[in-house]
Formats: C-alpha cells, structure tokens, sequence
C-alpha cells in the first residue's frame, strides 16, 4: 500500500533538504493556503475540481469547498465509528447554523482512512481545470519545509501514487477520482504559476511577522515610530496564530456535529463552541485589519451600492443567538424603504458583527440591545443602545467600560476590571472610515456609524466619507 508518507516523500524529490522548525513550516503552511484561497482561487470563479487532503480539510472557506469534490484522510479521533468512505460534513459559512448543512445540499467530500505509517503531516493536492498544485509539510526536526508543486510530471506521479493507494483501500473512491478527473477534460496552468505564487506568499509572511533584526536599519523613521511599527507588526501576526487554531478546533467541532447519535446537551456543547470560534475568528480578524490598515495606509478602494437593511435582516437570527448565550436580547427596528448606501458589503459583513461584539461586551446579562436603522439626510443612521438595562444598574451598563479602559497603543483598547480586549475607537473609527462610514461613540448614548446614502452621482466614489 502507498503510504502519504510516500506521497509527502516524492514532493520533495529534487529539493533540497528544509531548515525550519516545526512553528515555522506550519506557518509556511497556513500562510500559503491563505494566499491560495484569496489570490490564486477566487479569480477562477466558477470553480471546478477536485482536491485531497490529510490529515484535516486544508481548504476552509466553504465557498471554495462546496462546487469542488474532494477526499480527506481522517485520524480515526474524528472518523469515529462510521465508515471510511462515509460522507463527512460540509464546512457551512462561520454565520450559519452550526453544523447544519442548507437544505438538499450533499456532502461535499468523502472520508477515508489514515493509517498510523500515514503520519499527521499535512497534505494537499488540488486539481483544477486551470490550476494544479500540490503541498505538504514534510522533513525531521530541524529541517522541516513548505513544499509546493506546479510541474506536471510530479503532479502526475503523484496522482498515479493517489489512485495506487485508493485502488487498495477505498476502490469505490478510486473509481470516483478517475471518472472526476476525467470530466474535468484537458488541463492547463500558467508555466509561471510557482514565479508568481512564491513571491506572493512571501509577501504575506512578511506582513505578519515583524522583522526585528531589519528594523533598526530603517532610515528616515524616528525610534517611536520603529516601535509602532515593530508592535503592530508583531500584533498583526499574534492574530494570525490565534485564528490558525481556532479554525481548526471549528473544522473539529463541525466534523463531530455530524454524527447523528450525539446527546442533545453534548450537541448544545458543541454548537455554542462553535459559535464562539466563529465570533474570535471574526473579532481577531479585525484586529489584523486594523493593525494592517494603521501599519500601512492604503488608498480608499472605489465603494459599491450596499443594501445595509438586508445586510441587517441576515445578521438577526446569528446576533440572537449570540446574545442570547450572554443572557442579552435584541431588537432590530429598521425604517421602511431604505435607500442603498456606499460601501464594501464583503467586508462591512464582518465589520458589522464586530461592531455588536464590542458594544455587547460591556452589558450585564438582562439588558435589551436595540439595533435601529434609519435616514439621517443625505446618510442612514445605524444605532446601537441599552434599552432595558437591568434594574439594580444606576448607571449606564458601557459607563464602566469607558471610565476604566485604556488605549494600548493605536489599535487596542484593554479594560482590567472585565478582561476585555477591543479595538481601540481610533482604528475602529478608521475600518469605517475605509468602508464609507463615520464611526462615533459616546457615554451613555451607545455607538452609531453614519453611511452614505448612494445615488448615480456619487455611486462608485470612494471618496464619499
């Protein structure tokens, strides 16, 4: 039997020998499926392929994984006692249910089994009509390495060893890969995909780890401005590792939520788990966009006609469900026939559930959130109050907040007396700027960000704040 061992091994034929540790190659690694799912993917939109991974799904965003058709080979922790070509989950969206899958929609990868002679290191081989590479992590101690592969004869070899391996364990799995590779019709790919690729994912690990022994070269920069520099960078690859696991600790939970014979309180567990990974993945991922967006400045990209009330009414269920595990409530009131405004609707999405977490943050259980949206002019008005806060409260439930917290450096705001660590009002202030909005808080009076109401002379300026 062909082992993923042996896979990982003719990867790395022809290069030489790694001189990373552990920590770094799985950077390597994270970072390299970060630019393969943002740059390299979402241009081949509508997506055709198949892909095989070990020993977890290496591909997360569930819009990649859904139109494409893929095998995992999963330790048996997560396999369980269900079949090794059973189906395993598809990874939802981090705002859906948890767990559930939409209605009538299969599977969208298969399980098979990892042997002990297998390893744990990760593996990846990814086939589509226009792009085909292959990747792992493979060496000893001390000598670890990313390895990536765009040649066709070693992403050939290796697609003889798969089938090898899956003609002897899964040949039902086999027959299915043959007859999808076959459907996929000819291949192609840019000779010059691995010229492009590398330089890329350097500039990605460059962005999020700081370089400190460059640092002090710098010129023309005074120290404290060396020393911002250093702690955001640092801060923006903090983030980073502390999204990495929970990513994984998600694909886990997502994993065990399909299994049919769960108790119901093992499966409440589960789901409340995962909607707390979903909710720091979101937070950290602001956290990492704030600290990029005051480390380097970059132009206002041009804005688009968002429609904020829809965007509102798809984010209730998820923020009622969110309160509720805080012991909060919420009500959503929003103006009738509310015109567009500018902005950018991928990335107001996530802004918008951090702008909930950081007001819910300083509430006491029993307080009413009220959400309302309404015109303000030539803006809407989006609010955030405490309605209903507790009786025994005498004072504003976000007063203590604003009293005991303090700034740490241009990004954070911590408050000791909660623990809580939040964006600071500057940087929040500056992702709405970004986004078309005009950010204010103040005590006692809740949060508001004000948009501007797009028409045809001002649609598509970015410019508009």
């Amino acid at each position: 039997m062909v082992s993923l061992a042996a896979l990982r091994a003719r990867l790395a034929q022809g290069v030489p020998a790694g001189r990373s540790d552990d920590d770094t190659a799985r950077r390597q690694w994270w970072a390299a499926l970060a630019t393969l799912q943002d740059d390299f993917l979402p241009p081949l939109q509508p997506l055709r392929g198949v892909w095989l991974a070990s020993p977890l799904p290496a591909l997360y965003e569930p819009e990649l994984l859904e139109p494409l058709q893929g095998w995992v080979w999963a330790p048996p922790q997560i396999a369980g006692n269900l079949s090794p070509s059973g189906p395993l989950l598809p990874i939802p969206g981090s705002r859906g249910s948890a767990g559930a899958p939409s209605p009538g929609h299969a599977s969208s990868y298969e399980r098979l089994a990892l042997e002990p002679e297998d390893g744990t290191d990760p593996l990846l081989v990814l086939i589509t009509p226009k792009l085909q590479l292959a990747m792992a992590l493979e060496g000893p101690p001390r000598q670890r390495q990313l390895l990536l592969r765009f040649d066709p004869t070693t992403l050939s070899e290796t697609l003889a060893l798969v089938d090898q391996r899956l003609r002897a364990t899964a040949p039902q799995a086999a027959l299915k890969l043959r007859q999808a590779l076959q459907a996929l019709g000819p291949l192609s790919s840019e000779e010059t995909m691995a010229l492009r690729f590398w330089p890329r994912l350097a500039e990605r690990l460059a962005a999020m780890a700081p370089s400190l022994t460059l640092q002090p070269l710098v010129q023309g920069r005074d120290d404290g401005q060396r020393e911002s520099s250093g702690e955001l960078a640092l801060l923006e690859a903090l983030t980073h590792e502390v999204r990495t696991p929970l990513a994984t600790i998600r694909t886990l939970i997502r994993s065990l939520l399909r299994r049919a014979d769960l108790p119901s309180v093992v499966r409440q567990r589960l789901e409340q788990i995962d909607g707390e990974c979903s909710e720091q993945i979101d937070r950290f991922g602001l956290i990492f966009h704030a600290a990029e967006l005051q480390r380097q400045p970059r132009p206002r990209q041009t804005l688009a006609r968002t429609d904020l009330a829809q965007l509102l009414q798809g984010f209730e269920e998820l923020w009622q469900r969110q309160l509720g595990r805080r012991g909060l409530k919420l009500k959503l009131e929003i103006s009738a026939q509310l015109p567009p405004v500018l902005s950018d609707p991928s990335r107001l999405e996530t802004m918008l559930g951090g702008l909930v977490d950081r007001f819910i943050r300083s509430l006491p259980s029993g307080s009413t959130v009220l959400i309302r949206l309404q015109p303000a002019g030539s803006r809407l008005k989006l609010q955030l109050r405490c309605t209903e806060p507790p009786a025994r409260e005498a004072s504003p439930p976000d007063a203590p907040e604003q009293d005991a917290a303090a700034d740490v450096g241009p990004v954070l705001r911590w408050n000791p007396l909660t623990g809580s660590l939040q964006l600071s009002r500057q940087a929040t202030q500056r992702l709405f700027h970004s986004l078309g909005g005009r950010f204010t808080e103040r005590t006692g009076q809740g949060l508001t960000v004000f948009f501007p109401v797009a028409d045809h002379s001002n649609e598509g300026d970015g410019n508009v704040c």
